[in-house]
């Protein structure tokens, strides 16, 4: 082992509270924010400022796994929730 000190970076996450959420488990509400931020950027484009909280919020609470999986699908249209309605 060396002696050289890892340099750690503090993290802050940016999810806000979501009474529909109160458990410890934040699997839905990574799911639920994932889609919210896809529908809010299909109805009003990637300029519309509201929908950037969405995308921090799953960005914070989801493993980039599983957000690449959702994104591959999404692009094959076989994604298993309507991102246009």
């Amino acid at each position: 082992m060396s002696d050289e000190e890892t340099e750690t970076k503090p993290f802050k996450f940016v999810t806000g509270f979501d009474a529909r959420f109160p458990n410890q488990n934040q699997t839905k509400h990574c799911w639920q924010n994932y889609v919210d931020y896809h529908k809010c950027i299909t109805a009003k484009g990637e300029d519309f400022a509201p929908c950037r909280q969405f995308l921090l919020a799953y960005r914070s609470l989801c493993p980039s796994g599983w957000t690449s999986r959702w994104d591959d699908q999404r692009e094959k249209g076989i994604f298993p929730c309507r991102l246009d309605q």
